[in-house]
């Protein structure tokens, strides 16, 4: 449902085209040489012209993206008696984590809700968690887990919601209920915390602002709402960088890269023609603001060519004692690439938890943590396991670097799992799976100015509903812009209209 903005997009690249190929017209009219590498050229400027706008940042969708690059939005307090943090690597566990298993356990509660797992102390006095996350429990002093987090009824119990709520902060409007998993992300929709934190800082130098691996999360099939920068316009969308199961060292961001046989020669001889026809170029269309249009189209070429933006992405420039930290996995690997971007000063990173094809016969799932089935071999044997290890090794690891006092880590999901064991689609209380549940769940934080070592909230005996401090997602979204000092929440949104980034929610304060 983003047409509008690309029918938009692609009429004004036609009309640019349209324009070059007039110029070139008469430049052979004028007896002009060259006309076959010209004509080459002409054909090469038709190459992924939307990669090419993702990667410039170019909001081709009104005057007021041109004119947000040119006076980025600043932030105009930070958290007292702290420094901001500097950035934010978001873990997404998709599917929607057994919260009764993991984080909250209850270990009196009746058989049927509190399943297999034990709970056990940590490096945290007070604190415990699952004992099928050793190693996260050595960090646990870096923690402060948020067990009250519900959705107060606003949930329609599929995944699409818990995407655009968690990832947005804002509950959905009515069309959520409507279609469900079939509703698409429309531009008019909230934009993602991370599109906001890259909407309030100044640009990177020579990196995207915010940037998404292993994948854009269910696309395409179910490309998720919530995810993208939506009114505030398309150059805030993040980049995404692609990772595989297969191959998990290798990482490709497509708009980023160069194809075929374009070498930077060849691309700095295509900015030097562009350029020479930056005059023709502001006929395109009056609403755009040249200078800014101009900001943009440089910045798509120094992503292109810039030696730094290929070294931010070569996990084989990290000693292989620090890679074996983390461990082998696409998981693994993803953290540690959040890791060197926020060394590299990038203000976000989501990482989206890549799905397998045995999990999703195994759990009757999209091979993620959505357990309907076999919930407590899936955890013990495979998803819990994954994920301990190189998160665990991701706080060490900043922590030693001391990057750790200066870099938010947020570990959410859509949802909780049902705490009642047994989801009919998986055969029930055999199929030993459990449901979809938005009324209650957890999430993690550390860093960027968070007190670790803490439990904030309490559920009921069953894990069902929040009891003490309940919170909801715009007050996690609060939390966030507070730890990365942007109070400041007024935008401008894509046509140039001013309106609240946040209306609801407070700042988590005891967490600071």
């Amino acid at each position: 449902m983003l047409r509008p903005c690309q029918a938009r997009i692609q009429s004004l690249c036609n009309r640019f085209t349209d324009i070059i190929r007039h110029r070139f017209s008469l430049f052979q009219e004028r007896g002009g040489s060259g006309v076959g590498m010209t004509q080459r050229i002409l054909h090469e400027i038709d190459f992924e012209r939307r990669a090419f706008l993702v990667a410039g940042g170019a909001g081709f969708c009104g005057v007021n993206l041109a004119r947000a690059a040119e006076t980025p939005p600043t932030n105009r307090t930070a958290p007292r008696g702290k420094q901001p943090a500097k950035s934010c690597i978001m873990i997404w566990l998709s599917g929607g984590v057994s919260h009764i298993d993991t984080t909250d356990l209850k270990p009196d509660a009746p058989l049927e809700y509190r399943g297999e797992f034990n709970p056990v102390a940590t490096s945290a006095p007070g604190l415990e968690l699952c004992e099928h996350l050793p190693f996260t429990a050595k960090q646990a002093h870096h923690l402060a887990v948020v067990r009250s987090l519900g959705d107060f009824g606003r949930g329609t119990g599929d995944h699409h919601h818990g995407y655009y709520y968690n990832l947005t902060g804002h509950a959905g409007d009515p069309s959520f209920r409507q279609l469900l998993n079939a509703r698409t992300p429309y531009p008019t929709d909230w934009p993602s915390m991370a599109s906001t934190i890259a909407y309030k800082r100044p640009p990177h130098p020579f990196l995207p602002s915010v940037i998404s691996l292993p994948q854009k999360e269910g696309a395409p099939e179910y490309t998720r709402p919530g995810q993208f920068g939506a009114r505030l316009g398309l150059e805030f969308d993040p980049v995404f960088v692609d990772g595989s199961r297969e191959k998990p060292l290798k990482f490709t961001a497509p708009a980023l890269q160069l194809h075929g046989d374009i070498g930077l020669n060849r691309l700095n001889s295509r900015r030097d023609l562009l350029s020479s026809l930056d005059g023709t170029t502001r006929l395109v269309d009056h609403s755009l603001a040249a200078g800014g249009y101009s900001k943009q189209q440089e910045k798509a070429f120094s992503l292109l060519t810039a030696p730094q933006t290929k070294a931010a992405f070569d996990l084989s420039a990290e000693p292989e004692s620090i890679r074996n930290q983390y461990g082998n996995t696409i998981t693994a690997t993803s953290l540690l690439m959040a890791r060197r971007l926020v060394e590299a000063g990038v203000p976000f990173v989501t990482v989206f938890w890549k799905g397998s094809d045995l999990l999703s016969k195994l759990c009757k799932s999209g091979g993620g943590w959505d357990t309907h089935g076999n919930n407590f071999g899936c955890l013990r044997d495979h998803l819990l396991p994954e994920f301990d290890r190189p998160f665990a090794a991701l706080l060490a690891d900043l922590h030693e670097r001391g990057l750790l006092d200066t870099t938010l880590v947020l570990v959410t999901s859509e949802m909780g799992r049902k705490p009642k064991i047994g989801d009919p689609r998986s055969g029930g209380v055999s199929g030993a799976g459990r449901d979809h549940w938005t009324a209650c769940q957890s999430v993690l934080l550390a860093g960027g100015g968070i007190q670790g070592g803490q439990a904030f909230g309490t559920t009921d005996k069953v894990a069902e509903y929040p009891a003490d401090n309940p919170v909801g997602a715009e007050d996690i979204a609060h939390t966030v812009y507070r730890a990365m000092g942007i109070d400041d929440l007024n935008a401008i949104d894509a046509e140039g209209r001013p309106f609240r980034l946040m209306e609801e929610g407070q700042p988590i304060s005891a967490l600071f």
